[in-house]
């Protein structure tokens, strides 16, 4: 196991160097231009969030789809993952990962158009549709279409699944003294309360689930924001300076090189907001809607949601908390997570803890939805019933588990899903040019899909 587990971290690293990086940002600048920069449309994109579509064919409605989306991609990562890249980039990562969110509006824009251009309805009246569906129907790629399916049930059940679960079992065991292994019995029984009952569960329950954690997070962070406001703008001005150039960030922070902030910071956004990996246009796709563009404007709100905003406020408290309070010192970014927030008094504390425990829950439900529709991909529906109770499952086994292999696992099936979602993304860009001209350029929004 022991070696097993040093050929992935190996493989893992490979997949997630820099070609990896450059070929997403690429993407994202890509289609930043090729579609005349549609995070102008945001404001647009979060009025039609916040609607309903109600006469379009769909299974939820397009902010129910939006919510289980964020749920999937809301996760630790926005908390932990950004303190990660701070630790071992420097503040200047901050900077990059938001402007990866910025650009990365893009590429969640084409991902949720290509998502509702070629979903299929199946017999019952659902809607189907994702990255293998643009692969088999737009590019005729069925055998990479499979390849994508395998990876995404297999992540599901890593990043999606266990990971998540044993963040909640160890936040409740370190901040209450909670035994892991009750807290794996209690996370099951939510986890199968909610995913038995299907997409609409999922969805109704993100659908609550989602604005009260992310706004309670926000608010929480705006407070602890004022508490360091004498240290705001000096965080503001270390983060734009150490993007650019070599400087040392004070208190335990290390001077970084721009490379390493480039390199940790954009690594972060792109895995935070899941912009190109292809799994927020399997939830797209059974958006009620009524042309693709308009499903698209939805999807590219949900990475503005995640990293432009929340992605960029856990950085500054981060980063003004160290300035702050310069005893901090730190290992690794969850160390420093946890040492930056409990220096607030009163709020810091519980809200990292409730912070943690939330995005985590609702990643393992957006994941499910996610498995779910990779297996009937494969496989039909026959097996959905067992996946299911698989799932549930797996939450009890990473409660109470070493995770180290699942984590370098999970790290390789998310790559090797963007490479496929990538090429699609790439080679039906046309049709993505043609969709958004003939719906947003020319101002036909409220046009029924042809």
């Amino acid at each position: 196991m022991t070696t097993f587990n040093t050929y992935l971290t190996d493989l893992s690293a490979l997949l997630w160097g820099w070609p990896m990086i450059i070929l997403l940002l690429g993407t994202h600048i890509f289609l930043t231009i090729r579609l005349h920069f549609p995070q102008r449309h945001i404001l647009t994109a979060v009025r039609l969030s916040v609607g309903r579509d109600s006469n379009a064919t769909g299974d939820v409605s397009q902010f129910s789809s939006l919510a289980t989306a964020l749920a999937a991609t809301i996760g630790t990562g926005n908390i932990v993952g950004v303190a990660t890249a701070i630790a071992l980039g420097g503040p200047g990562a901050v900077l990059w990962c938001w402007l990866t969110g910025v650009f990365g509006i893009s590429t969640k824009y084409a991902e949720g158009l290509l998502a509702i251009k070629y979903r299929v309805k199946t017999d019952d009246g659902r809607m189907l549709g994702g990255p293998m569906y643009a692969l088999e129907r737009g590019l005729g790629w069925r055998w990479l279409a499979i390849l994508f399916a395998v990876f995404t049930a297999l992540a599901a059940f890593g990043v999606g699944n266990t990971v998540q679960a044993n963040a909640i079992a160890t936040v409740a065991h370190e901040s209450y003294g909670v035994s892991p292994e009750l807290t794996g019995i209690v996370v099951c029984l939510l986890t199968g309360a909610v995913i038995l009952g299907g997409v609409k569960s999922i969805a109704r329950v993100c659908g609550l689930l989602v604005p009260f954690m992310a706004l309670s997070y926000i608010v929480g962070c705006v407070y602890i924001l004022c508490v360091n406001a004498a240290y705001l703008w000096p965080a503001v001005r270390l983060i734009m300076v150490s993007a650019f150039s070599p400087q040392a960030a004070g208190g335990g922070l290390a001077g970084t090189t721009v490379m390493m902030a480039a390199r940790y910071g954009i690594a972060r956004g792109l895995f935070s907001n899941e912009s190109g990996l292809g799994s927020a246009p399997i939830v797209a796709a059974a958006a009620q809607t009524r042309n693709p563009v308009r499903q698209a404007l939805v999807s590219s709100s949900g990475t503005f949601w995640d990293t432009v905003v929340i992605c960029a406020l856990t950085g500054l408290v981060i980063v003004s908390s160290v300035l702050a309070y310069p005893d901090i010192d730190f290992q690794n970014g969850a160390t420093l997570t946890k040492a930056a927030f409990s220096k607030i008094p009163v709020v810091g504390t519980p809200l990292l803890t409730f912070g943690l425990l939330t995005f985590a829950f609702s990643t393992i439900l957006g994941w499910c939805y996610y498995g779910e529709r990779a297996v009937e991909y494969l496989s039909g529906s026959r097996w959905m019933f067992f996946y299911r109770v698989l799932y549930i499952v797996a939450v009890f086994v990473g409660s109470i588990m070493e995770l180290s292999v699942v984590w370098n696992l999970a790290d390789c099936m998310n790559a090797l899903m963007a490479i496929p979602n990538l090429l699609s993304l790439l080679l039906l860009s046309g049709i993505i040019v043609h969709e958004t001209r003939k719906y947003l350029w020319r101002g036909r929004l409220d046009r029924e899909m042809e």
